[in-house]
């Protein structure tokens, strides 16, 4: 399969961000594709998501050897997800991937998603203070608060390849306020991987997926990400944030609107 310079530089750049920050690569990836590229939506989230079940894998690892996954709390969010996402994948494929209603339906939801997104990276210091005054849920609660953050985030991650990075990080944040930031960071790319993939899956049976376009995508992020880790901590990350909370909300506000 031939590689796709463009796509190469897009995804070099979305990784370097993403090294950067520490935003979900779906938040960038995916409104990238449709916005500059003109990539029919639902080929867009295909794409992405089996791009992102690839890059996170790797991450998945790292935390598990060094122990940052709550194992119970990825079953307990895929006991959510998995399900939102089927029934996800079915409406959208019963629609047929290249409908017009389901290109509709998929800008829409990535557009709030990525408004959601923004607004979470805007508040991100008020949400970890508030994080710092709560106390632990009681375990009923917290399970079955846990399971519908999996359904959510399955639904969002399904429709728009949103949802798995940002979104749910801070909702780990607040209903675990016991655990570390690294341990709820390695828990959300965990529950990533099979999300993402199984997902991805969905759309690549429905012909949602441009494998071409996936390669070159993986070809540039790599070195991407690398440079961006390194870059990070001479970087002013607040700053970044706040540049990329605005670009992320006028892509959102774009979609949303069209």
């Amino acid at each position: 399969m031939p590689i796709d310079l463009l796509y190469v530089v897009l995804s070099a750049c979305v990784g370097l961000i993403v090294g950067l920050t520490g935003v979900g690569g779906g938040s960038l990836m995916t409104p990238a594709l449709v916005l500059l590229f003109n990539i029919h939506p639902a080929t867009a989230v295909g794409t992405d998501l089996l791009y992102a079940a690839m890059t996170k894998s790797a991450g998945t690892l790292v935390h598990a050897l060094r122990s940052n996954v709550a194992w119970r709390v990825v079953g307990l969010l895929s006991a959510g997800s998995v399900p939102a996402a089927i029934a996800t994948l079915v409406a959208l494929s019963r629609l047929g991937p290249h409908n017009g209603l389901t290109a509709k339906t998929i800008t829409i939801v990535l557009g709030f998603a990525l408004l959601l997104t923004s607004l979470l990276l805007v508040f991100r210091r008020w949400l970890l203070d508030l994080r710092s005054r709560r106390s632990a849920l009681s375990a009923p609660r917290e399970v079955l608060l846990t399971i519908l953050t999996g359904a959510v985030i399955g639904f969002l991650v399904s429709t728009s390849s949103v949802g798995a990075g940002a979104i749910g990080v801070t909702a780990l944040l607040l209903l675990y306020p016991t655990y570390s930031t690294v341990r709820i960071v390695g828990t959300d790319i965990a529950h990533a991987v099979p999300l993402t993939l199984m997902a991805g899956a969905g759309h690549w049976l429905t012909g949602s997926v441009d494998m071409a376009m996936l390669l070159s995508l993986l070809v540039g992020s790599i070195p991407g990400i690398v440079v961006g880790s390194y870059l990070a901590p001479r970087a002013g990350e607040r700053s970044l944030r706040y540049i990329l909370a605005l670009a992320l909300m006028v892509a959102g506000g774009r979609l949303a609107a069209s």
